[in-house]
């Protein structure tokens, strides 16, 4: 997976998404339900119902990269099983390994927070 640097920010959409969605409308779900600028250069990252696909979206600086992945084995995180907010904050770390299917994603902190200035 291309991680983007360590210092962005990631967010995960709490609720299932419909993976047929593209940039505009995952732009307009951060927008209006993550309440989130998505030309911050953030990572937002969707999870899809039956949890065998997610995407990341996120502003490079010069346009929109949408990532899309579909297990063939196992399941992504479900963030919708945990009381939370409307989106669950990770590092790039805890990101790589919710990419690979890891069940330890969302239940510990897995890494220290991103660095800030």
């Amino acid at each position: 997976m291309i991680i983007p640097a360590r210092a962005v920010r990631v967010w995960l959409h709490r609720q299932p998404v419909d993976m047929r969605k593209s940039y505009d409308t995952l732009g307009a779900i951060v927008r209006v339900e993550v309440q989130r600028e998505i030309l911050d250069g953030d990572v937002f990252v969707f999870v899809g119902r039956r949890r065998r696909t997610a995407k990341c979206l996120w502003w490079d600086g010069t346009g929109f990269n949408v990532l899309a992945k579909r297990m063939s084995k196992g399941r992504f995180f479900a963030p919708w099983e945990r009381d939370a907010a409307s989106t669950i904050a990770l590092t790039t770390s805890e990101l790589a390994l919710l990419w690979e299917g890891s069940e330890l994603v969302g239940r510990l902190p897995l890494s220290p927070p991103p660095w800030t200035r």
